[in-house]
């Protein structure tokens, strides 16, 4: 009997956990102190970011912080088609020496409602004109969203004075966010259609070059072949590295390409994973493959890879670079990599313009910097 009345107290406050009051608050309230937050349901109202390797939520105006949003996450198993194209997740390895408790939290329902639906179809549609637009959403969509948050004091990955990884840091790609809202419902779901007129004009008729046979592409064998004119380089020998922390078929380097949905927040993700790494460390590269084709597929692994790099061997001074960093690390690499393949063009959200081959030989350096800056303060609401 004992038992029976633990277990019914326990179901009582899940289930209390599950139906508490909403707490109103804003992305820039949470961003501020996200720690305060953690556990709590809140409803917060604000402008999803869904791009490459984002997926967030923000407010109508900057709040002034290195990251200017909150990761936005469906609960496990909703199957939702929104979401980021591809992340990285970075776990504890089955031989992961430091200490680490994997966090237990509140499950969450989501209430797949008309608005959850129209939301969800909204956020995924990308826009489809002119040539490679990489992670271009169509519309601008803003609504009420009501979810768990969870909040840490700090996202950077902590390191110890050899700079290896010790401890772990936030949420969504690379862990890099202090705070995640997982999904319980949608409301007052307004859009906005995103105007890419400048950049469609300019890249109407550009076409991406071709991965290969059908039923042939590797994406790995194709990264390679994409940085192969800048063998010799700076940015080459980079880019050699990127691709090479994937391994080779058979090697164990702690990086794995997995092909699932990056949208969902699921326990196992915050838990130690099943296997062993040379570095204690996993490096989860998650590709959605529903919404990346081949030629996507190719920059994604060169982009991912970057990440990868940034994070597993840091350039000295290096060891805790803010977002910003990563992602124009990440997008320098990926503007190189298209280039080398001969694209003649690659835009960013918002119709940022990264590469133009018709760009003068000494304006292509200032031109793809500008792009980059107005991408990642605009869209991607980050700074240094």
């Amino acid at each position: 009997m004992k038992r029976i009345f633990v277990l019914a107290l326990l179901v009582c406050a899940c289930a209390c956990g599950l139906h508490a009051q909403a707490v109103d608050t804003t992305v820039c309230a949470i961003v501020k102190n996200p720690k305060s937050f953690d556990g709590k349901i809140v409803r917060i109202k604000g402008t999803v970011v869904a791009g490459f390797d984002q997926f967030s939520v923000k407010d109508s105006s900057p709040c002034g912080y290195p990251v200017d949003s909150v990761w936005l996450s469906y609960p496990q198993g909703t199957k939702a088609k929104s979401g980021p194209l591809a992340i990285v997740q970075v776990q504890p390895a089955h031989n992961f020496t430091g200490t680490y408790a994997a966090p237990t939290r509140t499950p969450v329902t989501l209430d797949k409602s008309k608005d959850f639906k129209q939301f969800d179809n909204l956020v995924s549609q990308a826009h489809s004109k002119g040539g490679m637009c990489l992670g271009c959403p169509r519309y601008e969509v803003t609504a009420t969203l009501v979810g768990r948050l969870d909040g840490v004091d700090s996202a950077s990955l902590q390191r110890d004075k050899a700079g290896k990884i010790i401890g772990f840091g936030g949420f969504g790609n690379m862990n890099a966010y202090p705070a995640r809202l997982v999904l319980q419902s949608v409301a007052d779901v307004t859009q906005k259609e995103i105007d890419y007129s400048k950049s469609d004009a300019l890249t109407k008729d550009d076409v991406p070059p071709p991965m290969g046979e059908p039923g042939s592409y590797d994406p790995l064998a194709e990264a390679e072949k994409s940085i192969a004119r800048l063998a010799g380089s700076p940015v080459g020998a980079q880019a050699e590295k990127d691709v090479a922390v994937y391994g080779k078929m058979g090697e164990h380097t702690g990086v794995s390409i997995i092909y699932a949905a990056t949208n969902e927040a699921a326990p196992k993700d915050e838990a130690p994973g099943i296997k062993d790494s040379p570095d204690g460390i996993l490096f989860n590269c998650i590709f959605n493959q529903n919404r990346l084709d081949q030629a996507a597929t190719t920059r994604a692994v060169v982009h991912l890879g970057q990440h990868v790099s940034d994070l597993r061997s840091p350039a000295p001074g290096y060891d805790d670079s803010p977002l910003y960093v990563l992602e124009y690390n990440g997008w320098s690499l990926t503007a190189g990599a298209a280039i080398s393949s001969g694209q003649k063009f690659l835009t960013l959200p918002g119709g940022n313009v990264l590469w133009n081959f018709a760009w003068k030989a000494e304006d292509r350096q200032p031109n793809l910097d500008q792009a980059l800056k107005d991408f990642l303060a605009n869209e991607a609401g980050l700074s240094q």
